[in-house]
């Protein structure tokens, strides 16, 4: 096997013409034959008994030769990669062959090359980024969560239903007498005034008494679904139980009680830092994604369409398998979000060419800034994908090539650089740069 040609196809992909020599190919071929010879039978043979020469006399000379090139390929074009020196970006495609026998193989492949790339301006650029701040608002809705959390649930029997009761009940509903689909319900837990329900359905529940039986009389919104729009319903109701959320009060033994903090001070003072270290993180988040955004608008490269396209698959991929592990096919999901293919399928393409942009952009200013990786580096990236999937370390080093996590480690250095030279500005002072623009 041996590389007979290198030429440029196009812009970064490179056309390379490979051969298998005769002795090769035909030991492949018979390797075939010998693997394949037990499920064959011709008349006047014993099934596994045919020799060769009968079954290519039968078949024909080349009933053998695509398993037989199958074998070969893989082998073949990674000695062919090897002599060329060609450091490929993309799998093997466009493979043509255009002699196959006695005298060995010929054919040709194409593979991406990594793309030129002119990283543009990288240092220095501006972005919006929120300033995070927490509301004494938002403290006491967090603690109004705790609060809930923590609640006991108190039964009532000694007097009628009100506002704010949770009203256990058996109900179905009719339209001219007749039941409809969606209509009925049995050890419904419903809060009164929460407006969970049709308008004026939960209102005729107040005032009445555990174990008795009624009607609540509704008509449906106009804006409700077409067969039930505008429509009178009475539902047949029962009030199985009443019960009352307590919660706790809010003083230094309820933040006791969390077990974190030994008064309420302490706890609002701990949620506060909690919630700014969150919005913190989204400030930093959206800051980075905006960066990313610049970097991708302001690089310039001839990518060959082959990078985005496998990109793009390999997000489909990632994309059917995610909903899938959830129990949901690909068809449900299109059905469901009443989405076509080929919207699908574009928008999968157009984050995938940014993907490959911004891969493409950050890989040239890790060789611009002439990233170092440590042995260190490495270790840790290793320990924080076995810590995110839960496997062990010497498991992910085995199914993880270090090659690859090296360039993982340089385009996070690279994005590093980008974030710590560029200037975060406000939101009104970005919009003002825009208009001067």
């Amino acid at each position: 096997m041996s590389l007979k040609s290198v030429k440029e196809a196009e812009a970064n992909v490179q056309e390379l013409t490979v051969t298998i020599d005769a002795e090769t190919f035909r030991a492949a071929v018979v390797k075939v034959y010998n693997k394949q010879k037990k499920n064959i039978s011709i008349p006047g043979f014993r099934k596994g008994k045919v020799p060769m020469h009968m079954i290519e006399k039968m078949y024909g000379k080349g009933v053998f030769y695509e398993d037989a090139l199958d074998d070969l390929f893989p082998a073949a074009v990674d000695e062919a990669l090897k002599e060329s020196g060609i450091a490929a970006v993309s799998a093997p495609y466009d493979a043509n062959v255009s002699e196959i026998g006695d005298d060995g193989v010929k054919f040709t492949i194409k593979v991406a090359t990594k793309p030129d790339v002119d990283a543009g301006e990288y240092k220095g650029l501006t972005a919006e980024k929120a300033e995070a701040e927490v509301t004494e608002d938002e403290i006491d809705h967090e603690i109004d969560h705790l609060r809930d959390q923590n609640s006991r649930m108190i039964d009532i029997d000694d007097r009628a239903a009100a506002m704010g009761d949770i009203a256990n009940i058996n109900f179905e509903g009719f339209v001219d007498g007749v039941a409809f689909e969606g209509g009925k319900g049995e050890d419904y837990d419903l809060t009164l005034g929460s407006g969970s329900f049709i308008p004026g359905f939960e209102d005729q529940i107040v005032g009445r008494s555990v174990g008795e039986e009624f009607d609540v009389n509704v008509t449906f919104p106009d804006e409700y679904t077409p067969e039930l729009a505008s429509k009178a319903a009475v539902f047949k109701v029962k009030l199985n139980s009443l019960s009352l959320k307590e919660l706790p009060e809010l003083d230094d033994e309820f933040a006791k009680d969390l077990g974190e903090y030994d008064t309420l001070a302490e706890l609002k003072e701990g949620i506060k830092k909690e919630l700014l270290e969150h919005k913190q993180h989204h400030a930093d988040d959206d800051f980075e994604n905006a960066l990313r955004n610049q970097l991708v608008e302001n690089m310039k490269a001839e990518i060959p369409a082959v990078m985005i396209d496998e990109q793009a698959k390999q997000n489909k991929d990632n994309f059917i398998e995610r909903f899938r592990s959830q129990g949901i096919s690909y068809e449900q999901y299109l059905a469901y979000t009443g989405m076509d293919e080929a919207t699908l399928d574009e928008q999968i393409r157009t984050e995938a060419e940014k993907q490959v942009k911004l891969r493409l952009t950050l890989e040239k200013i890790a060789e611009l800034e002439n990233v170092e990786i440590s042995d260190e580096d490495i270790e840790a990236e290793y320990d924080k994908i076995a810590t995110t999937y839960g496997i062990d370390i010497e498991t992910v080093k085995k199914i993880a090539p270090v090659e690859g996590i090296k360039g993982d480690i340089s385009v996070q250095k690279a994005m590093k650089i980008v974030v710590e030279n560029a200037v975060p500005v406000a939101k009104a002072e970005k919009a003002a740069e825009e208009t001067a623009e």
